[in-house]
């Protein structure tokens, strides 16, 4: 049976397969996640919508393959950008502007992957085990991509390296070898083919579908009705997912990546995301900026390097040296030097990923961090929370007039990374309330959360995860390669 005819079952079962025939780090791997010389930008509106879900979204890369430079034509001249805003669960969302006539798709903000991919097909979609969400994501007519409607949508080929990229495995049951297109065949661009579909997984899901290439509109930040239009755009086109209702916009360093193939891959970008009180007000958004203004004028912010993985180097790096609780340093409590070096097989490093929920420390420093916390803070356990919501250290915290987000006595905790940065976590992003307050109290946890064993040992051994970023202006200066990071009030800064 051809590709072209394999329908969804046989697909995810070919995805099972693939994932067991993996060994445990590969699993992981991909469970986790224009040379111009004008100075332009993009910039993206870009909201936060409260998860209701208790563990991590985690979504990263698949494995790296050799990377060629996607390259835009010499007068390509990139405008600045901006997307309308629609709230769902779990994430930062941004709008893009697909197709001829545009369609208007919203899909998840992804700096830990780097394939954009958007639901295809209004009918045709079919979301798995989605607990209820696959019609609750957006009711919007264009909330999926329909390429019939499109003028300019066309399959991508096999001779693209983009579709290297994509079918990044040399294992035997992937669809391009049973395609008849060896790995060998794809990298040297002599598989005339269209590209195979691929499968892709992110955390608990799995996505299948095949590359596609349409135009992506932008629109200039500096004047909003102009527009410019990105021919040949890559992406996933997607008809069958499994716990995945909504597309991403991959953010990370590889060429599939949305700030490469607009040509920033040598710039940079930047975001600020809300807080959770304004989950559910559509009138707040907050800006994501892609170009030469997300890094000019700048240098107000605390700058770390970025870290480079010999293996994995679509992450982006950081290096934590140190976590003080309050104005208490426990240095009996070493952070472990895997979070800020690599092993000779490239594992370690604590990854920056919008597209993890919470940030993930590794055992048994996590624990240790647990214990410096409980040894400082005298208020009640809720120990009924901590079972019900699976978070490690929960609270009952007085709650004067029953406001949840009054001032409490809970520690202050400042992640230490290298180069003297110090972010000391705003309120409201370490210790979290669990519900509406009863009796004058309510339930704060920690959201903080352990990285799982395996993950200890391979890949990376930390993540600094979305939650954790809320109210703070981080820039990714992919120039100077190098992250900054500055407390702001992200809805104050998005009104200016």
């Amino acid at each position: 049976m051809s590709l072209c005819t394999v329908n969804t079952s046989c697909l995810f079962l070919l995805v099972a397969t693939t994932l067991i025939i993996f060994d445990k780090f590969h699993a992981r791997e991909i469970l986790m996640k224009i040379n111009t010389t004008d100075h332009s930008s993009l910039v993206l509106a870009l909201t936060y919508s409260r998860t209701t879900r208790t563990t991590p979204t985690t979504t990263t890369t698949t494995i790296p393959t050799p990377k060629t430079t996607s390259k835009r034509p010499s007068n390509y001249i990139l405008a600045d950008m901006t997307e309308p805003l629609k709230e769902v669960r779990d994430g930062y969302i941004i709008s893009l502007n697909l197709g001829t006539p545009s369609q208007i798709i919203q899909v998840y903000l992804d700096t830990g992957s780097d394939l954009t991919w958007v639901p295809c097909g209004n009918l045709s979609f079919d979301c798995i085990d989605c607990n209820g969400n696959k019609n609750n994501k957006l009711t919007t007519p264009t909330s999926n991509f329909s390429p019939s409607h499109s003028s300019s949508s066309l399959r991508d080929s096999c001779s693209s390296p983009f579709c290297s990229d994509v079918h990044s495995s040399d294992n035997s049951f992937d669809t391009c070898t049973i395609a008849g297109c060896s790995l060998t065949t794809l990298l040297r661009s002599t598989c005339y083919r269209p590209c195979p579909p691929f499968a892709y997984t992110y955390g608990e899901g799995v996505v299948a579908g095949t590359l596609t290439r349409d135009t992506l509109r932008v629109h200039a930040s500096t004047n909003p009705n102009s527009v410019r239009d990105i021919p040949r755009f890559c992406f996933g086109c997607v008809g069958s997912t499994y716990r995945e209702p909504i597309g991403i916009a991959g953010f990370g360093k590889g060429p599939l990546s949305l700030p490469s193939q607009l040509g920033f891959v040598h710039k940079g970008f930047s975001h600020c995301f809300l807080p959770f009180k304004y989950a559910n007000n559509p009138n707040i958004s907050s800006p994501l900026v892609v170009g030469d203004l997300a890094i000019s004028s700048k240098e107000y912010l605390q700058f770390t390097p970025m870290l480079k993985s010999p293996m994995y180097p679509n992450y982006y790096y950081i290096g934590l040296e140190a976590v003080t609780v309050g104005n208490v340093t426990a240095p009996q409590v070493l952070v472990p030097s895997n979070l800020r070096e690599f092993d000779s097989l490239g594992n370690g490093g604590m990854i920056i990923d919008s597209g993890t929920t919470y940030t993930h420390l590794p055992e048994p420093f996590y624990s240790q961090l647990l214990s410096i916390l409980e040894s400082v803070i005298n208020y009640p356990r809720a120990t009924e929370v901590e079972e019900r919501s699976g978070f490690d250290l929960c609270y009952r915290i007085p709650c004067k007039s029953n406001d949840i987000l009054g001032d409490d006595e809970l520690p202050l905790i400042s992640f230490h990374f290298l180069n003297n940065v110090s972010l000391t976590l705003p309120q409201g992003n370490s210790f979290y309330a669990m519900g509406a307050p009863s009796n004058y109290s309510v339930a704060k946890c920690l959201l903080l959360q352990s990285m799982d064993d395996e993950s200890d040992r391979y890949g990376p051994a930390g993540v600094f995860g979305s939650f954790q970023q809320q109210n703070v202006e981080v820039v990714y200066d992919l120039d100077k390669e190098r992250i900054g990071f500055q407390v702001a009030d992200c809805a104050n800064l998005a009104a200016l």
